[in-house]
C-alpha cells in the first residue's frame, strides 16, 4: 500500500468456466448485492492473507491464492481503496454461509445481470475482458 490507499481484496474462484459469487445478507450498505467475496486488509496484512482470513470468516473455507487478475479503486465514505482481485482455489469442502444468504457459480456472461456494488462491477468488467484467457 505505497500510495496511501487502503487495500480491499476480491477472491475470484473459477470452475468449469463459471465464477463463484455470493449474495450479501440484507442490513448493510451493500446488503442484497452479489459480490466476489473478500474484504479490507488489516494493518500489516498482505492481500493473500486478507483473502485467506475472509474466506474462513465468511464461508469456513480454506483457499489458496493465485495470480492477481484485476485492479481498480473505489471510495467508501471518505476512504479511498485500491481494489485487487486474485484468482483463488478452494481446498475442499462446501461454503458455510455466515454473512451471505446464497452463493452461485455463474458464467462470466451472467455477471452484468446481477445486482452488484460498483467495486464488484469493476471486477466483473475485468473478467469479461479477460474471459478468453482465464483458466478454471
Amino acid at each position: 500500500m505505497t500510495d496511501g490507499r487502503r487495500i480491499s481484496t476480491a477472491g475470484i474462484a473459477l470452475r468449469e468456466g463459471k465464477v463463484f459469487v455470493a449474495l450479501r445478507k440484507p442490513g448493510t450498505t451493500i446488503g442484497e448485492s452479489w459480490e466476489f467475496p473478500g474484504g479490507k486488509a488489516e494493518p500489516g496484512e498482505t492481500p493473500a492473507d486478507t483473502l485467506k482470513r475472509e474466506y474462513i470468516e465468511e464461508f469456513d473455507l480454506k483457499i489458496t491464492v493465485g495470480d492477481q487478475l484485476c485492479e481498480g479503486s473505489f471510495n467508501n465514505g471518505d476512504n479511498e481503496y485500491r481494489l485487487v482481485g486474485y484468482q483463488i482455489y478452494f481446498k475442499g469442502g462446501s461454503p458455510v454461509l455466515k454473512e451471505h444468504s446464497e452463493y452461485r457459480w455463474v458464467s462470466i456472461d451472467e455477471l452484468p445481470a446481477l445486482p452488484m456494488a460498483a467495486s464488484d462491477k469493476q471486477i466483473a468488467r475485468c473478467l469479461m475482458e479477460k474471459r478468453s484467457s482465464l483458466v478454471s
